[in-house]
């Protein structure tokens, strides 16, 4: 039996991100998946992220566009910007047009999850203004729906939904990714590697 690969690509500015995509990979591997992360590059100067505070995650190695065909599926994580994702993120997939031509991504299998600073942040509207790169590329999207349990309920504020896992982080980064936050990562993980075992076998 073939062991499906999943790339989990990131930006993550003050580590919700990668919090999340470290749940989504236990996810992952917990139903026999083989999982790698990556994150795109840093678009900022050096001494500009510095001053942000943001941390840079030297240790995760850089994804190139062609590393992107080697994969089955791939599940991308973005901080928002205005109810979109982050700049560096949309360099990235604005560096893939090459492989828009040749048709490379299509047919593979694709997912999303993201941070706000608030509950009303815009998470929704990250992940689905995202997704016309998936469509544009031919790239199926895989979302979470409501059978995750963590995804449902109102008796405490916490990110992600239907569309994907999510965090809340305050404007200024203080909050960390909650427990259920965490669950609903592990979740996505693991539903969407049930998914692409069905296909890649």
């Amino acid at each position: 039996m073939v062991k499906p690969v999943v790339y989990v690509v990131i930006h993550s500015a003050w580590g919700h991100i990668k919090t999340l995509a470290d749940s989504i990979i236990e996810g992952l591997v917990a139903e026999g998946v083989e999982a790698k992360l990556f994150r795109v590059p840093e678009t900022l100067p050096a001494e500009v992220v510095a001053k942000m505070h943001a941390q840079t995650f030297e240790n995760i190695p850089v994804i190139t566009p062609d590393e992107l065909k080697k994969a089955d599926g791939f599940l991308f994580g973005f901080g928002t910007r205005f109810g979109m994702c982050s700049a560096q993120m949309k360099a990235f997939w604005d560096s893939t047009g090459g492989l828009w031509q040749q048709g490379a991504l299509a047919g593979k299998y694709g997912g999303c999850f993201t941070s706000t600073a608030t509950q009303h942040g815009g998470q929704e509207t990250t992940i689905t203004s995202f997704l016309s790169h998936y469509a544009h590329h031919g790239i199926i999207y895989v979302p979470i729906g409501f059978a995750a349990p963590s995804v449902n309920g109102v008796d405490e504020v916490f990110g992600g939904g239907p569309w994907g896992a999510g965090a809340i982080a305050n404007g200024d980064g203080s909050r960390q990714v909650s427990a259920k936050e965490k669950e609903t990562a592990v979740y996505q993980g693991t539903s969407f590697a049930k998914i692409i075992k069905k296909v890649i076998h």
